[in-house]
């Protein structure tokens, strides 16, 4: 798919036509995109988003009709649309790959080239890695909460419009659920798709029990049945049972009965009972309806007995506190050879200059410490003092033991990707799933989870305060 280069704000235009005339356009120039907060009041975030963005990338480019409706508006001179014309991407981007679990404060995508390309692909970049990143870390929060349980994307038809759903899917995938109702999804991404039918099937025909079984006649060998369009437990779980008894006996079996209303944990456990008394302990339990990964967790507490979680408005909309957006910003840290940050009466809100590595604490057996972000170039060792970002004040020593890995690696360089080939879907879910275990287990929590430690190298706290202080005296 190929992003239109009017997916942009109109001050990314403005912007742009002001840095030519003022023959700046050509500065070399390095921005990070980070946010500030993990999204959901949650101990992390899982990074998602970066093929998409790269994607994007690459393909950036004014057509005549672009160009016609910008000469249009009757606000840019001749000059800068000739600009426009022959305007590519032939930066650098480094960044994490998708699947990486990250946290506030980090950068995540370093975006360098001229100042006129690394400003303007501001906008579209932090539409795709906000939208997507949060996403992500939805999914792998409901994935948690299911414990091992089956988890369905159903949320295409309360997504963000169309792309927000295709979008949605593939994050989710990211995330952790593997599976989609989306067709287009899977048709674009290779996601496996799944799903049973609504209730107005079951309406349309004279009483429930014909409509299972003429759902059965179609799909004999992938039967799932919506059993609460009436009542659960007295009419609709006595119908699938018949219903199952028929298949069996022309050689097929129900796979599953779905329940979307009610009592989830108690309608659950009763309907697990009654068809385990049936004799059909195989046939899946489905359960759908407004869940998320507080509703799951509250089902299994209560001993429900669920095997797959359709989940939709609220992975889709990405509902919840501390949710819904990701706020994630994007910053100069350097122009030519100087590095910038932004400064606030708020020490918190000032930025990270310069060009930074990013890199991650590991013990010996591979659990994750803390991470670090340094200057580009500095050589950091256990032992070491680094400090938080939020509160210079507040410092720690790197534990002796701890070795150190690079979480980010150049994904696009002269515009073009470095990959041989792009990663899978699935690598991507196996690095999260992975990273995830690898965290300290009170950063999982969903209430009140443990802060993990990240932190800034010595180098990278003592360039940071001396430009506060030159801003602060007048000199910047």
């Amino acid at each position: 798919m190929r992003y239109s280069a009017l997916l942009t704000d109109l001050y990314e235009l403005t912007m742009l036509a002001g840095y030519l005339d003022e023959g700046m356009h050509e500065t070399p120039a390095v921005f990070d995109l980070f946010f500030r907060h993990n999204p959901f009041n949650g101990g992390y975030a899982v990074f998602a988003g970066l093929d998409t963005a790269l994607a994007y990338l690459e393909s950036l480019c004014f057509g005549d009709e672009e160009l016609a409706y910008l000469r249009g508006l009757g606000i840019f001179r001749p000059r800068f649309l000739d600009f426009l014309r022959e305007f590519r991407f032939r930066g650098t981007v480094t960044a994490p790959g998708e699947g990486t679990v990250v946290f506030a404060n980090e950068p995540l995508l370093t975006i360098e080239g001229s100042l006129a390309e690394t400003q303007f692909v501001e906008t579209a970049l932090l539409n795709i890695v906000n939208f997507q990143t949060l996403v992500a870390t939805k999914a792998a929060r409901v994935v948690r909460a299911a414990a091992g349980s089956t988890v369905i994307e159903f949320g295409l038809r309360r997504a963000q419009g169309p792309d927000g759903g295709l979008s949605e899917a593939r994050a989710a995938y990211v995330g952790g659920v593997r599976s989609t109702s989306n067709v287009l999804a899977g048709q674009t991404f290779g996601i496996p798709v799944k799903g049973t039918h609504a209730h107005s099937w079951i309406m349309a025909f004279p009483d429930e029990l014909t409509a299972f079984r003429k759902y059965a006649e179609v799909f004999p060998d992938s039967t799932i049945l919506l059993v609460d369009t009436y009542d659960t437990l007295k009419s609709g779980i006595p119908h699938a049972i018949t219903v199952a008894r028929e298949l069996r006996e022309r050689g097929h079996e129900l796979i599953g009965v779905r329940i979307d209303s009610g009592d989830l944990a108690y309608l659950s456990r009763e309907t697990r009972r009654i068809l385990d008394e049936a004799g059909f302990p195989e046939v899946k339990i489905l359960a759908s309806n407004e869940l998320d990964e507080f509703v799951i967790d509250s089902i299994r507490d209560e001993g429900g007995q669920v095997d797959v979680y359709g989940v939709g408005t609220k992975l889709a909309t990405c509902m919840g506190e501390g949710g819904s957006a990701l706020g994630g910003v994007y910053k100069l840290v350097k122009i030519g050879d100087r590095p910038k940050l932004k400064v606030t009466s708020d020490i918190a809100k000032a930025t990270l200059p310069d060009r930074k590595r990013l890199v991650r604490a590991v013990t010996p057996n591979g659990a994750f410490i803390q991470d670090i972000i340094c200057l580009d170039g500095e050589e950091i060792r256990p032992g070491d003092i680094v400090y938080d970002p939020t509160n210079p004040v507040q410092h720690v020593a790197i534990p002796a033991g701890t070795t150190f890995v690079d979480i980010r690696q150049v994904a696009m360089a002269g515009g073009k990707r470095t990959a041989v080939r792009p990663e899978s879907l699935d690598e991507m879910a196996d690095r999260c799933t992975d990273q995830l275990a690898r965290l300290p287990q009170g950063c999982l929590r969903f209430i009140n989870p443990h802060r993990y430690k990240v932190s800034t190298s010595p180098g990278l706290n003592k360039l940071r305060l001396k430009l506060v202080d030159e801003v602060q005296r007048g000199y910047v």
